[in-house]
């Protein structure tokens, strides 16, 4: 018994010192722009998303992921939204207290509470002592790379991507850009790295997957620097820095457009706007499934979290389908707010194969995925980490969100959890002691808010100044 006593203490110290070297994950986050909560297949199955279906079946479907009702996740768009809601402590914000963002996250000037969106030619932008979450990986030795959709401000070179944490950025710095032409209101609007740079002709779908190749290539070891002659086994077991990969898309935001090949997978649908929305949902799901094949390819899917959000709810107005939920984007309606979302892992995740219906805000990616990381969130964040609820099923860590609160548009929402997720019951009048501690709880947030600032449009944003591009420079 005694001679046992020594082995067991040494596989446990063996065990202890693995732990202590194995290395945090990869983090891949993929943001869909203005995707319905019917227009993915887990939910329809008449939407052909394959790639995305399967890691969702394989992952764990989030039925209650909530997002901002315009254009703000990005982690917002999310790598996402800042961990705080759309209020700030006035205290916090004359101390320079820095609030979190995950990626696009769309307040218009100064602020926290948003009304609308940054618009190309007004000098809107998280200000600079906003931490971001590359930021806070890139100290933690992660490498940070960005291809998609910025809007978070442009219109000085410290707001822009590469000046906020991420190594690398390629894509737009606004929205709504032309899908083929990469031109929005008459002007180029597409930058590459720390510059930007007129693009010639039109940008391929295969040239955003080659600069991802190129991402993945300098995140790993050559067998020519290790000195070994299987290069395979350097890429799976040698890689350099943890990767946070940012994955923004544009699509499925208008303008509507998508080659026909992807239209043609509708063919039955007569409506031409919902017909060619629906094809870029498939071009979509076609993009992440050559995503994770490089990943995958790479070694990097050994040891990765893959997070895919909306970053709103659909617009029906346009062509988005949110059904059985009431109301679209720019509404605080379950259609407006509740986004479809699933994460995925080969080996992260202690429970998969289900749907997860506890509740999770967007402003939570920030701390879940930066503790994931090794990171310690600061004190005072409005996202919790919810690690534990995503990865193994444990209760939320939160009992209650803002949907927002706007001044302008006179329109504000707080939620604890109810139960007709399709808001055909105005329930109000028989429960007057919960609408009571709604209100207070709305009033209490609205006490610490800070006035939304929408500035107007700068003439200095003139593309002609730039050469004929949306440029920074003018702020």
């Amino acid at each position: 018994m005694e001679s046992i006593r020594p082995l067991l203490f040494i596989a446990v110290l063996a065990h202890l010192v693995l732990l202590g070297a194995a290395k945090h994950p990869h983090i891949i986050f993929i943001v869909a722009d203005d995707l319905g909560w019917n227009d993915v297949g887990w939910h329809n199955d008449q939407m052909f998303t394959p790639n995305l279906d399967k890691m969702a079946s394989r992952g764990v479907i989030l039925n209650s992921s909530y997002v901002q009702p315009h254009d703000v996740i990005h982690p917002s768009q999310p790598g996402y939204l800042p961990a705080n809601f759309t209020t700030l402590p006035q205290k916090l914000k004359q101390l320079g207290y820095a609030t979190h963002i995950v990626g696009k996250y769309e307040p218009s000037g100064l602020t926290i509470n948003r009304h609308n969106v940054i618009l190309v030619n007004t000098p809107g932008y998280l200000p600079s002592n906003f931490t971001t979450l590359p930021q806070k990986l890139k100290e933690i030795g992660y490498t940070t790379h960005m291809v998609g959709k910025w809007h978070l401000g442009f219109c000085n070179w410290k707001y822009t991507p590469t000046f906020r944490g991420f190594d690398s950025f390629m894509g737009y710095y606004s929205g709504m850009e032309d899908y083929y032409t990469h031109i929005r209101d008459g002007t180029w609007v597409f930058a590459t790295g720390s510059t930007h740079q007129r693009t010639v002709g039109l940008i391929p779908s295969w040239a955003i997957t080659t600069v991802l190749k190129i991402i993945l290539h300098t995140s790993e070891r050559t067998a020519m620097t290790s000195g070994s002659t299987n290069p395979c086994t350097i890429r799976r077991k040698e890689m350099r820095d943890q990767l946070y990969l940012y994955l923004p898309f544009q699509s499925v935001h208008a303008p509507l457009e998508v080659p026909e090949r992807y239209e043609n997978i509708y063919a039955n649908i007569s409506t031409k706007n919902r017909r060619t929305y629906c094809g870029m949902v498939s071009a979509l799901d076609e993009a992440v499934g050559n995503i994770t094949t490089a990943l995958r390819d790479r070694g990097f899917m050994d040891n990765a979290l893959i997070v895919f959000t909306t970053d709103n709810g659909g617009p029906t107005y346009e062509a988005a389908n949110n059904l059985p939920l009431r109301g679209a984007k720019t509404t605080l309606w379950e259609g407006g707010t509740r986004g479809a979302s699933f994460v995925y892992s080969e080996n992260l995740l202690q429970k998969t194969g289900y749907t997860n219906s506890e509740m999770i805000h967007a402003v939570d990616w920030f701390p879940t995925l930066l503790t994931l990381a090794g990171g310690k969130p600061d004190a005072g964040m409005d996202g919790v980490n919810q690690w534990p609820t995503v990865s193994s099923g444990a209760p939320s860590a939160r009992s209650e969100f803002v949907y927002n609160i706007d001044d302008i548009s006179k329109n504000a929402a707080i939620s604890f959890g109810y139960a007709d997720p399709t808001e055909h019951h105005n329930i109000a009048s028989d429960h007057p002691h919960v609408v009571s501690k709604l209100l207070d709880r709305l009033s209490f947030h609205k006490a610490t808010m800070v006035p939304a600032n929408n500035p107007r449009a700068d003439p200095a944003s003139n593309p002609q100044n730039f050469g004929g591009n949306w440029s920074p420079g003018w702020c």
